[in-house]
């Protein structure tokens, strides 16, 4: 059976890097926010190109812990709105939820599977405060027309980038694009740590010291309690794990590129529809794409799955049901969002990683081809 995705693999090829930085760790004894956090919040902010980098417990933590900071500056209040593509991974909309926000679901192009700037206008009202662009599948937003929108309306960009690690719009990566942005270091991500991880990026200081508290039981100052806050924070050995892992990601962007080239230029079935990449300016426009799934489109999804597990491939399905049929939001489950329908009805994922052979990739494309 050839992997959905290899993690086992992927994680050997580092091995002996990452049992010395477990050892490392563990003869240190210091064990939470220590320097191996502090050293991996400079490394990271430093490849997103911002100011601060602040590791939290993991990517839907980084989020609420955004949202969450805004309204202690004040800048948000329950019941204010926040701007999100309706077809996103729940934890996107969780983390507005959580925060006595209202989600506001925005349709997506049918093309790239990202949030339609062209739809976001005519759904902000005088309670919108913010924007929540998910960089779905490792592929940037449109951001030059969403900061513009957010410019004219006087709103936050936040960025959802739990599947762009080192993805680029124009000249920035992901996590430099907006106001701030929240990532996921879950295991299976382009930057995966061997257990739950996430970090906050943002040029804002007074944003980044607020989350900073917050995730620390509200305290600035030891045993000193600005806010209400919680237990969110990136614990030294996933710090650690991941320090290593960053030096090695942009080839691992790299392999999944060349992987996600082959299908393109392979996949011949008619009944098969390959992702689309839209161009950006000033720079290749195939950057604006990490590719953390390789995600193609079939009427006949649950046929096609099937046909690929008797051919020993593995697959999977991001994602079946859409955040507005969830009975987490059965409030919604009566309204319609066509797009993101289709789109839930229809994405397949297919293998792809930084370990992945090209005779596994071949034999894929054949079997699609032949399907």
């Amino acid at each position: 059976m050839i992997p959905f995705l290899d993690l086992k693999g992927i994680n050997a090829q580092y091995r002996a890097e990452l049992i010395e930085a477990c050892t490392k760790v563990i003869d240190s004894g210091w064990y939470i926010q220590g320097n191996e956090c502090k050293e991996f919040e400079k490394e990271f902010a430093e490849y997103c190109g911002t100011k601060y980098a602040i590791g939290v417990a993991n990517g839907l933590d980084a989020l609420i812990l955004i949202l969450r900071a805004y309204k202690e500056l004040g800048i948000m209040k329950d019941g204010d709105e926040v701007i999100v593509p309706s077809n996103t991974y729940i934890a996107s909309i969780l983390a507005i939820s959580q925060n006595n926000l209202v989600p506001v679901l925005v349709e997506p192009d049918i093309n790239t599977y990202l949030i339609d700037p062209n739809k976001i206008e005519e759904k902000i009202t005088s309670k919108t405060k913010a924007i929540l662009p998910v960089h779905l599948y490792g592929q940037t937003c449109e951001m030059d027309k969403i900061n513009e929108i957010a410019k004219k309306y006087n709103l936050k960009v936040i960025e959802d980038s739990a599947q762009s690690h080192g993805a680029y719009f124009g000249e920035k990566r992901s996590g430099n694009l907006g106001d701030a942005s929240g990532f996921s270091f879950y295991p299976g991500k382009n930057l995966g740590a061997l257990g739950d991880g996430g970090a906050v990026t943002t040029n804002d200081e007074e944003l980044a010291n607020a989350i900073k508290a917050l995730g620390n039981y509200g305290s600035h100052k030891k045993y000193e309690n600005l806010y209400k806050g919680i237990n969110s924070r990136l614990d030294e050995m996933q710090a650690a794990l991941l320090r290593v892992k960053l030096r090695y990601l942009d080839e691992e962007i790299q392999k999944r590129r060349e992987i996600a080239s082959y299908y393109i230029e392979n996949i011949k079935n008619p009944n098969i529809i390959l992702p689309i990449q839209h161009p950006t300016s000033n720079i290749q426009h195939y950057k604006n794409h990490v590719w953390h799934l390789f995600v193609i489109r079939t009427q006949n999804r649950d046929e096609l799955q099937n046909y690929l597990h008797v051919e020993g491939i593995q697959t999977l399905i991001h994602y079946p049901i859409p955040p507005h049929k969830q009975m987490a939001y059965k409030e919604w489950n009566n309204e319609s969002y066509l797009i993101s329908e289709q789109i839930h009805n229809e994405v397949l994922s297919l293998p792809i990683s930084g370990v992945q052979s090209l005779e596994d990739t071949m034999k894929i494309v054949k079997v699609l081809n032949d399907y």
